[in-house]
Parts: C-alpha cells; structure tokens; sequence
C-alpha cells in the first residue's frame, strides 16, 4: 500500500486518472456542529492519499478541483454523509457518483449487512478492522488511524465493479442509476434540515 499524508490540500500535479475512491472523517455525524477533518482518495492502485484540511480556511483549491471534475467518477460508500459535509465546507458540488452501500442494499437482499467491513469481507476476502472508526481525527494521526483511513478507500473500486456485475445480473441496474440522480437533491435536503423520508405519509 502506498499511503501519503497531505496537510491542507493535494500536490498539484497529482493525478488519478477518471475513477476515484473518496471517503471523509469528521469530528461528528452534525454537519452543523461537527467540522470536516479528512478525505481520503484512492485511484484504486493500491494507494490512499489523504488530505487533513485547514479547518480555519478549507482552503483546498487542488483537492475541490478534483471533487468538482465532473469527467472523474467518485466511488464512495454511503455518499449522502460525504456529501452533505463537502458541500457545507468545501463548497463543492460533486457529481457522477458511485455509491457502494447504495448498490449493496439494492442487490445483496441475502443480508442486512451493508457497512463497508462486510463489503470487504464479502468481495475481497479481508477483514478490516473498524477499531479507530470512531476516534479524534482533529489533531494529530496516529499510524493506526492513517491505516484505517486508508482502507476506507482502498477497496471501494473492485467493490463496486463487483455490485455493479450483480446489479446488471439481475436487472437492477437501470435502478440504481435513477436512485443517484437524486442524491445529491438529499444532500441539499440534508442541508437545509429535512431529514426524514419526504415521501413517507
């Protein structure tokens, strides 16, 4: 594995590629209270370059050129939590969205296991540890905090490639491409505090 730590943004000249991974930290689950720490990236090349942002300026102009690159699909698990928080700090819209947890509660109807260790597990064989899911990622990072960083987005590329064979096995696929065309109308339902089920009676 090939793990880099960033302060404040990415190199400029750091390339992908046009499929990326991306997964993000935070100090909590209130996008309102609770601020943006890290996000991670990886091109699916056995890398993970994570970005520990300036969480007085979020000035990253490399790291939101990237985000905002609409050529560049972004795989992430559970992209609704993400979003919401790089849009409300980042002030970045992201699009062409992959989302794993989507496709896996869309496909894998034999469990009601859809976090990313059970993706893991399931589809590449490894047993992640989720130990340091939650812990302070505002100060400084421990070995065994990057590592798990990392893994958050290392595996994310064969994953969906995987749910998205099954999806198209089963004649599902049309489906979850209609349900990403309104995450990020939730995102911006998430901002502005609507967090319940709008179609719901």
């Amino acid at each position: 594995m090939d793990i880099k730590l960033h302060k404040n943004d990415l190199p400029k000249d750091l390339e992908f590629g046009n499929k990326i991974a991306i997964d993000c930290e935070f100090m909590g689950l209130n996008f309102l209270r609770d601020k943006l720490c890290l996000v991670q990236i990886s091109s699916g090349k056995s890398d993970a370059h994570i970005v520990q942002l300036d969480r007085a300026k979020y000035n990253a102009p490399n790291l939101k050129k990237i985000l905002s690159n609409n050529s560049i699909i972004k795989i992430f698990h559970y992209s609704r939590a993400d979003l919401v928080f790089i849009k409300k700090y980042l002030q970045v819209d992201v699009n062409n969205i992959e989302d794993t947890k989507l496709q896996s509660k869309l496909i894998r109807k034999y469990t009601d296991k859809h976090g990313l260790k059970d993706l893991v597990k399931e589809f590449i064989g490894v047993d992640i540890s989720k130990q340091h899911q939650s812990s302070d990622f505002g100060g400084e990072l421990s070995s065994a905090q990057i590592k798990y960083c990392a893994n958050d987005v290392l595996y994310l590329h064969k994953i969906n490639e995987a749910l998205n064979k099954m999806l198209a096995r089963e004649n599902r696929i049309n489906l979850y491409k209609d349900c990403l065309k309104f995450i990020n109308t939730r995102v911006n339902l998430d901002l502005e505090c609507f967090p319940d089920d709008i179609w719901s009676h």
